[in-house]
């Protein structure tokens, strides 16, 4: 393996300050919500939808094949940053330098890292599709009652006679298994596909959302081998996909300061396409980028092709 890149602990202080900061920005309004009990149809599904916190978010990682040197002199902040990354898990200080201890990392995470390249490495593979116009929200509402839907605090936009026809006029091709799982059993047969957690590496394709936003997931599952920015740029893509996932849905989001991308119109499909096309752009520099610090942690790539 190749030798580390090395910072200075007063770098890496440095860093990890600014990391800290930036993720302060993006969640102080969501802590603030939470302490009042006060919940968000939007941007509280970043931290309910996927389980970390953003404690978990904010701690700064250098990333597989970074070392920070152990003794720092000088700064306090400095000192401190050292002898914290040092006592975290997954760390080792030898040679002065301290690092991620890949061996253990290896062990405990690797074939978990396995399958995330593999699954990375075929989206990336695939050309994106740029034609389902975000149903699947609708099809999470199709023939329920008004008391059945599950963002109850927020109203249609439409109808649910009209809701239910917006699913029936178009053509519902969901392939993202934890989007189509939610499906209203009225609403499944009507999919062109039928997903499976299973299928999952052979449907993964994009120009999804729900794919596009799965790379904060992916992200975190990996820490503390992929650099901290790189995490913060995959959620920076899923808080901005969420957005676009609710303005394209049958819920009305204006009172929470969201506009509206009608889908069912020429006009809303084609914004929303225009937007999607965005994101899977940006989706796929990430995920070259995840491959990337995969690899800087020695998973061979060859080990998890069609796993």
């Amino acid at each position: 393996m190749l030798s580390p890149t090395v910072l200075t602990a007063a770098q890496a202080a440095r860093r990890a300050e600014a990391h800290s900061a930036a993720v302060a920005a993006r969640t102080q309004a969501h802590l603030d919500r939470r302490s009042r009990g006060e919940a968000h149809p939007v941007e509280d599904f970043l931290y309910t939808y996927y389980p970390f916190t953003p404690g978990q978010l904010s701690t700064w990682h250098p990333g597989a094949g970074v070392a920070v040197e152990a003794d720092a002199t000088g700064s306090e902040a400095a000192e401190s940053y050292v002898r914290t990354l040092a006592q975290r898990k997954w760390y080792r200080t030898r040679d002065g330098l301290t690092e991620i201890d890949l061996d253990r990392w290896h062990e405990a995470r690797g074939s978990g890292a396995l399958f995330i390249r593999d699954l990375l490495e075929r989206t990336l593979s695939r050309e994106g599709t740029f034609g389902c116009f975000g149903l699947h929200e609708w099809a999470m509402v199709y023939r329920q009652d008004p008391d059945e839907v599950r963002h109850d605090q927020v109203p249609l936009r439409l109808t649910h006679a009209q809701t239910d026809r917006v699913v029936e006029n178009h053509r519902v091709r969901c392939s993202h298994f934890d989007a189509f799982r939610f499906f209203t059993p009225e609403a499944r047969p009507l999919n062109e596909h039928q997903p499976t957690r299973e299928s999952m590496r052979e449907m993964e394709q994009p120009g999804c959302l729900h794919g596009g936003m799965d790379l904060y997931k992916w992200s975190m599952k990996l820490i503390p081998i992929v650099p901290s920015e790189v995490v913060l740029d995959a959620f920076d893509l899923a808080r901005d996909i969420r957005t676009l996932d609710m303005e394209a849905s049958p819920y009305d989001v204006r009172d929470w300061g969201y506009g509206v991308v009608a889908i069912e119109t020429p006009e809303g499909k084609a914004e929303y396409v225009r937007r999607q096309r965005a994101f899977a752009a940006r989706g796929n520099e990430i995920r070259r980028r995840l491959v990337t610090a995969i690899d800087a942690a020695g998973i061979p790539a060859a080990a998890g092709a069609g796993r």
